[in-house]
């Protein structure tokens, strides 16, 4: 019989007689939150994220196309979760009332993207892009739906769980995205079954008809799994049973499918049954950025840094997906991106989500890489990521060794001077005053893994000078991207010594001749020690 076997891109063939197959999977149970609560030493900074975020959610506007916004969308949609999960219910209906405006742009036929049905292949579309195959990653053409509509359905069905009079409302324009990426009937007149999912091959496809890679790809399998996750939420929300478990079906082969065709494991066997990558040299990549219907590859069609190739197999994270980030592979990602993730240069939405599959590994460490962060992307929150972290199995004391900003109110005292920052010099902060009775006072406040400082004097908040040059300034009424900060103990400094980074534009804060403090120092051996010193 083995001389009848071959290698293919999924692995060996082998030669069987059956007339019937029975597959096995054993079905998510995971739904809405993690199956846990969340560790006690991080509730209180999740519980100030889920403020913080909550209440300085962006202004709802046009969504100008369909990815991006869904993305943000079932980031949002989190928030609502994940309060409800830590008894914060007031904070949930902040979140119903956004998500509500925000989708309520896809309704109106004046906004830029808005849905569409297209009769020649039997479709939701973006409308601006039926004849555009560039427009939305293709949306118009039938790339990447399962991708798109899955974080509309997790959106709206945070939606239809709070408010039943929107469900009976706008339930059936939803449910058309449902059946365009999960109908389950052949006999649906106006959608196929299960648009995107390739059976034979155990996983789905996201290109559509217009495909210039050569041959069907998926790049995103969390994505793709994400797509039939936000299928279940709807359906649990709108209390259909036969789609819950259609879309538990789903979850659970392509979940297998991203650790059989998308994880690569160095030590595994080369001569496996079930083993597709024999090739010892692409099995040391831990990563598979594309799979093709004639190739695989660890690269992909936009981006070439390994942390993009791994980000985009493990994002969006949610509860589900636990099931997905086995520990090897998460520690094999980790410890092959290593030196990406320790370099200050690529962009912490990758970085995120990579530390949120490692903590499967190593949760405490986790957290401690978590702390760096001053961004998560559109796809991902602050909230979302002490979430995820503080609830692995077996987590305990996650958050207690991970660094954060000091609250309360102090002056600000340089260590190489001894001078305070002086009341007399505001706006701009000077450490010039040799006494604390002469100092400036300033409330340290929080901001996701940062802070902020205001001037209690003059109601000010300190905001970092955008060329570096100036002098930092108490000058700003409201809080922003440019008056975030972010104060660590001072590696190699005594005890009580920090150093202080700006958010914005991550430069170090010197000290310069005259007792200025300025946001120019390229790495923390070249930034200024201070004290803070309680009021």
């Amino acid at each position: 019989m083995s001389s009848l076997s071959y290698l293919t891109t999924k692995g060996y063939m082998y030669p069987a007689l059956g007339n019937v197959w029975n597959l096995v999977y054993n079905l998510p149970t995971i739904i809405w939150n993690a199956p846990r609560t969340p560790d006690a030493s991080c509730t209180q900074n999740l519980v100030s994220g889920l403020e913080y975020e909550i209440a300085n959610l962006a202004a709802v506007t046009m969504p100008g196309d369909f990815y991006f916004f869904g993305g943000r969308l079932a980031a949002v949609s989190r928030l609502a979760l994940i309060a409800e999960h830590v008894d914060r219910n007031d904070l949930v209906q902040p979140v119903i009332n956004w998500l509500k405006d925000s989708i309520g742009y896809m309704f109106n036929s004046a906004s830029t993207a808005v849905p569409a049905y297209e009769t020649g292949w039997g479709g939701i579309i973006n409308r601006a892009g039926y004849n555009n195959a560039w427009i939305d990653y293709g949306n118009g053409y039938y790339n990447d739906h399962h991708f798109h509509y899955g974080y509309f359905l997790a959106a709206a069905a945070v939606i239809a769980k709070h408010d039943s009079g929107w469900l009976n409302k706008f339930g059936p324009t939803i449910k058309w995205f449902l059946r365009d990426i999960v109908n389950p009937s052949r006999n649906d007149p106006y959608f196929p079954v299960t648009r995107c999912r390739d059976w034979f091959a155990g996983h789905s496809w996201a290109s559509g008809i217009a495909n210039g890679g050569g041959g069907r790809d998926q790049e995103s399998v969390g994505e793709a799994v994400n797509g039939y996750y936000g299928a279940l939420l709807w359906a649990d929300a709108t209390s259909n049973a036969e789609i819950k478990n259609y879309a538990r079906l789903l979850i659970a082969t392509e979940q297998h499918a991203a650790q059989v065709y998308w994880h690569l494991y160095p030590t595994a066997s080369a001569t496996g049954r079930d083993q597709p990558y024999p090739e010892q040299s692409l099995r040391d990549l831990v990563t598979i950025g594309n799979v093709m219907d004639w190739q695989a590859g660890a690269w992909l069609f936009w981006g070439a840094q390994k942390i993009e190739i791994a980000a985009i197999q493990i994002l969006p994270v949610t509860p589900v997906n636990e099931y997905m980030y086995d520990p090897a592979w998460a520690q094999a990602v980790h410890d092959y991106t290593i030196q990406e993730l320790n370099n200050a240069t690529y962009g912490d939405e990758w970085k995120s989500v990579i530390y949120l599959a490692y903590s499967q590994a190593n949760p405490v460490v986790a957290a401690q890489l978590s702390s760096s962060l001053t961004s998560w992307g559109t796809g991902n929150t602050f909230s979302n990521q002490l979430y995820f972290l503080s609830t692995r199995p077996g987590a305990s004391n996650v958050c207690a060794s991970a660094p954060s900003n000091p609250i309360g109110n102090f002056y600000i005292q340089s260590v190489t001077t001894n001078s305070y920052v002086s009341a007399s010099t505001l706006p701009n902060l000077i450490a010039s005053s040799t006494s604390q009775n002469l100092a400036a006072k300033f409330q340290l406040a929080f901001a996701p893994n940062a802070g902020t400082m205001k001037a209690v004097s003059t109601n000010q908040f300190v905001t970092a000078d955008i060329s570096g040059s100036f002098t930092i300034s108490a000058s700003r009424a409201t809080a922003s991207t440019w008056e975030v900060f972010i104060i660590r103990p001072k590696h190699g400094a005594p005890s009580g010594v920090y150093s202080i980074l700006a958010a914005s534009n991550k430069q170090y804060v010197t000290l310069g001749s005259n007792g200025a403090l300025i946001n120019n120092g390229a790495t923390e051996s070249n930034s200024a020690g201070f004290r803070l010193v309680s009021t």
